[in-house]
């Protein structure tokens, strides 16, 4: 024992004198003191402040770290264009979809006229798609072009002529049939809302031999304008 009293033992940091237990969770062993200079400190959160790592096997703090370089993404070639002739206006490109309309359900017989009147909404586009330019003449046959899309065309303003035609025909007779039953029986009111019904939707059906006589004409205005001078057709249209 020295004048000075005891050597210093070991304490936890941030505990009051004469108490070793300290706080629970936040104790630091701390030895040392004016009789050991040398003495060392265990720190939590060291390995952080030196940017190590605690985990076996790990780099020592400062040791030179090898720079990997950023995985770049897959090189994407693009596919080679075509260059040649444009594909022609065939009728496998435009021609109307074919199938037998049902004359039952007026929702459905609409939908059917809606797709087989898609190379009419769509006849601008592809003459500015497929007649060429005059600098782009010799590439494009224009002439073979107009002739397709002009058969395309016939073929589907005659089937959609037929279809409406046939729908019209087969309402006709079930609304005739109708008002016959309705004349021998005057108190079903079943019967007289299911001819009503019939009655409305012959209407509608008629109607759309209107709005196809409007499409047609549109349809080969803007035919006449392109192709007038590629294609003649037969002196019927």
């Amino acid at each position: 024992m020295s004048r000075l009293g005891p050597a210093p033992g070991p304490r936890l940091e941030g505990a009051a004198p004469g108490d070793s237990r300290g706080r629970r969770g936040r104790h630091r062993l701390r030895w040392g003191g004016r009789s050991s200079p040398s003495g060392w400190r265990r720190r939590k959160g060291r390995d952080a402040a030196v940017g190590g790592d605690a985990r076996p096997g790990a780099a020592a703090p400062g040791a030179a770290l090898r720079r990997v370089p950023p995985r770049s993404a897959p090189r994407v070639i693009p596919a080679p264009r075509r260059i040649g002739r444009r594909r022609s206006l065939g009728r496998s490109r435009m021609a109307a979809p074919s199938g037998a309309a049902s004359c039952e359900d007026f929702a459905e017989f609409q939908e059917l006229l809606r797709v087989m009147r898609t190379i009419d909404d769509r006849i601008v586009h592809e003459l500015n798609t497929t007649i060429p330019t005059a600098s782009f003449v010799g590439k494009v046959d224009p002439g073979l072009t107009c002739k397709e899309l002009y058969e395309s065309l016939m073929d589907a303003h005659t089937s959609r002529e037929r279809i409406i035609k046939n729908c019209i025909s087969q309402t006709s007779a079930v609304v005739k049939t109708l008002k016959e039953e309705r004349e021998k029986a005057d108190e079903d009111t079943a019967l007289l809302k299911q001819l009503r019904k019939e009655q409305t939707k012959l209407k509608l059906m008629q109607s759309e031999l209107n709005v196809e006589e409007v499409v047609n004409d549109r349809s080969w205005k803007v035919f006449n304008e392109r192709c007038r001078i590629h294609y003649k057709p037969p002196k019927s249209q």
